[in-house]
């Protein structure tokens, strides 16, 4: 099931989805604590995020995925959206330096095909952050938060996923260890469930942050490469007929 961008910005205006992106904020700033003039793009709904992250960037963008749909970002200016799909972003090759996934590779039809489209788009030495719900987290089994639609992923599946297209992780992070509850009694202890979570139950946490590198070389196995043919072009230079060495006959 998609996240509807209505329900995703209902859910962010809600007490819960305030103190959830505070704490998915919190697991992303040690890992991204400035982007000094660097282009930032935000691919999913990452608007919680973008306003905290833009502040040094040279530019940032939101792109949302046109099953989910989209709203105008930042509310003053020049607008800074677009409607896209995963898998074809309107930009240029190695034009972005990082892009932040939320809500997005859970909801994604070919998550591989994404991936690689963020490599294209990425610039050597880019870097991506994806923040998708944990498998063996509660908020996975919870349906009345978006991180409890689309397909969650344990970290192992992630790094597979992220090994098969090219990029490399490199620091690893995970938020919301406090029950969704909307009881203001639960979540008011929400801090000190976030402190004894990543001390004591990390493999439980709601929802996995990720980051990976772009990688620029993909090595070949030996034993596939050993296997390869050589293919001689259809059209190459043979020399006419009236030039080539005769043969006594």
């Amino acid at each position: 099931m998609n996240a509807d961008i209505v329900d995703l910005r209902a859910f962010y205006h809600s007490r819960l989805g305030m103190m959830a992106a505070h704490s998915i904020a919190m697991a992303i700033a040690p890992i991204w604590p400035k982007l000094p003039q660097e282009r930032l793009v935000g691919l999913g709904y990452c608007l919680p995020y973008l306003d905290r992250l833009s502040a040094d960037a040279e530019r940032t963008m939101a792109l949302m995925p046109a099953s989910q749909g989209a709203i105008n970002w930042p509310p003053r200016g020049l607008s800074a959206t677009a409607l896209v799909h995963e898998d074809e972003l309107p930009l240029p090759d190695a034009s972005i330096d990082r892009i932040l996934l939320v809500h997005a590779l859970e909801f994604t039809e070919a998550p591989r095909e994404t991936m690689r489209e963020l490599w294209r788009v990425l610039a050597p030495g880019g870097r991506v952050i994806i923040v998708t719900p944990n498998r063996r987290g509660v908020w996975a089994r919870m349906d009345h938060t978006p991180f409890g639609n689309g397909r969650p992923y344990s970290k192992g599946q992630i790094i597979q996923l992220l090994r098969e297209t090219n990029f490399t992780p490199s620091a690893f992070s995970e938020a919301l260890f406090f029950p969704p509850a909307k009881s203001r009694a639960i979540l008011k202890f929400r801090a000190s469930f976030e402190r004894s979570g990543r001390t004591f139950w990390p493999a439980f946490a709601g929802v996995n942050v990720i980051e990976a590198q772009k990688r620029l070389y993909q090595g070949l196995p030996v034993a596939e490469r050993a296997q390869r043919k050589l293919l001689v072009p259809a059209l190459a230079p043979q020399g006419v007929p009236t030039t080539r060495k005769r043969h006594p006959g």
